[in-house]
């Protein structure tokens, strides 16, 4: 298998295991999925977690009291090589009524670091 494909594969498997941790509720999950420090972009303010213990509150306080569960839309692959891969991908978070709440683009930045496939950074319009 080639290294584009072979990343390729990782990140996708970072992103369902992010999307799983997330909508289990799972910090610990989320956290496997996530290098640390985590950087986030959006609204013109960068935000660093350290660390991953206060990722996952963060992340329920900016989805708010109304958040039911995410969905990736479409995940599109922009670069990608042995060990870093860029996606373009489509948030779609949900009400706990089932109702959209809102959908934004992101891009994140799937890396190998110590031989594991993480998110290290995402860009997000949302």
């Amino acid at each position: 298998m080639s290294d584009y494909m072979s990343a390729t594969d990782a990140a996708l498997a970072v992103m369902r295991l992010h999307l799983e941790g997330l909508n289990a509720r799972d910090p610990e999950t989320v956290a496997r999925s996530l290098h640390f420090p985590h950087y986030r972009l959006s609204g013109g303010k960068m935000t660093i977690w350290e660390s991953p213990d206060s990722y996952f509150d963060d992340f329920r306080a900016r989805a708010g009291q109304e958040w039911g569960h995410t969905e990736w839309g479409e995940i599109n692959v922009l670069q990608a090589s042995g060990d870093k891969v860029h996606l373009d991908v489509e948030v779609r978070r949900f009400r706990i009524d089932g109702s959209l709440l809102v959908t934004f683009r992101s891009l994140w930045v799937i890396a190998r670091l110590a031989d594991r496939w993480a998110a290290q950074l995402r860009s997000s319009f949302g």
